[in-house]
């Protein structure tokens, strides 16, 4: 009767230190996550991003500040899901983390006049 009651104390004492330690490990690699966003600034103008070359790299989230000076703007990366507007006088973001290697195109969803059709940027992920 002793031996089974000190096999179920250390069975429970073991399954407490694993949960435990599952627990305290997803907080660390949330908190983790979290802080290591790569910080990227985007300026839209007439028909056009700067940079619209973006390097990134695949797992490390990032998150893109977008503003714009002169008129409303969209910024769509359908790859990624990630899209908001832009307007003047106004920061927006999205933060994402890219899941895949390769060039994927952004562009601005909301018109802008004639030549919106060619703003559009890359983002290239290694």
């Amino acid at each position: 009767m002793n031996i089974n009651r000190e096999r179920r104390g250390i069975l429970i004492g073991a399954m407490k230190l694993g949960v435990g330690s599952i627990f305290a490990s997803n907080i660390k690699n949330v908190a983790l996550a979290q802080e290591k966003a790569v910080m990227i600034k985007v300026v839209a103008s007439r028909f056009t991003y700067a940079p619209n070359r973006i390097m990134l790299k695949r797992g490390v989230p990032v998150v893109l500040t977008l503003s714009t000076l002169d008129m409303p703007m969209g910024f769509n990366a359908p790859d990624f899901g990630v899209r908001t507007d832009i307007f003047p006088g106004k920061e927006s973001s999205v933060r994402f983390t890219p899941d895949k290697v390769g060039e994927f195109v952004f562009h601005c969803d909301l018109f802008c006049g004639s030549g919106h059709e060619d703003m559009t940027g890359v983002l290239v992920v290694t």
